[in-house]
């Protein structure tokens, strides 16, 4: 079963998100280490960065934006988006798929960046600037309690972010609440298959890494549906041994160091999830 977790608790893992992805905009770091290939892989190579991307866009964006990356996937390409739509992008970092789906909408679409980072914001604002993307919008914002209107969304994605959310069913019933009615969710995310040791979900630090929030892909398929969603499809995509390398070493606590990331490679990867509301 998903495992939730204490209000007091919530506080405490979102200032730890916070801190860690503000600090890695300071740093140009990136929330799963150095390693390529895999989530949240911001190693300031554009071209490691690159790989996550089937979207041929990518490589023409300025590589200062492309520098700080914080994805599992490509949810733009799988959104499979077209012009006129209006785009929401859950968890918004700098704005790279915000800026890849600008393109793809057009000057008659729109695109809806949301983060809770206010350095995130910042740096996204600035970078719109250099892309010149007329049709994006960042707000600051949870993406528990969207800064967005009822059923105004025709896309909402989103890149290796839901996971580190608290109460993912109070996301997905956001989401369902911003769309319109026929509307779509495309998002790329951490999943288990079954139960991941507690050390990794006690730890702060992996909470910021994607790995300590993920659910079991059964409970993570349930909340979506629980939310009235339909057509929920979710399509495995198994991350790097060296990711999850990365995660157990940084780590504070001595237990998870000595994990074995090749058994911990089957239970947590990226998985491609699509959904529909009716």
């Amino acid at each position: 079963m998903a495992i939730r977790i204490s209000s007091s608790n919530d506080l405490e893992i979102k200032k730890a998100v916070r801190k860690h992805y503000a600090s890695a905009i300071k740093d140009q770091a990136a929330c799963c280490g150095s390693s390529s290939n895999g989530c949240c892989d911001g190693n300031g190579n554009t071209a490691q960065i690159a790989k996550l991307y089937e979207d041929p866009d990518f490589t023409s964006l300025p590589q200062d934006v492309t520098e700080i990356a914080f994805g599992c996937g490509d949810p733009v390409t799988l959104a499979s988006l077209v012009r006129g739509q209006t785009v929401l992008d859950l968890g918004s970092g700098g704005g790279i798929d915000c800026f890849l789906a600008s393109r793809k909408v057009g000057e008659t679409g729109r695109v809806i960046g949301v983060d809770m980072t206010p350095d995130m914001i910042d740096r996204a604002r600035s970078n719109l600037e250099k892309v010149r993307a007329n049709n994006v919008d960042f707000r600051l914002g949870e993406i528990e309690h969207l800064p967005v209107e009822d059923r105004i969304v025709d896309v909402v994605i989103s890149n290796c972010v839901i996971n580190l959310s608290t109460d993912k069913p109070q996301v997905f019933r956001e989401i369902f609440r911003v769309l319109k009615p026929g509307g779509r969710l495309a998002v790329s995310d951490i999943v288990t298959d079954g139960v991941i040791p507690e050390e990794i979900r006690e730890s702060m630090q992996s909470w910021a890494e994607c790995f300590a929030g993920a659910w079991d892909a059964k409970d993570y398929v349930k909340a979506i549906t629980d939310a009235g969603f339909v057509n929920v499809k979710v399509v495995p995509t198994y991350m790097n041994e060296e990711i999850i390398q990365d995660s157990l070493n940084n780590s504070s606590d001595p237990n998870a160091q000595s994990m074995d990331a090749s058994e911990l490679k089957k239970k947590v990867f990226s998985a491609k999830i699509t959904a529909e509301k009716r």
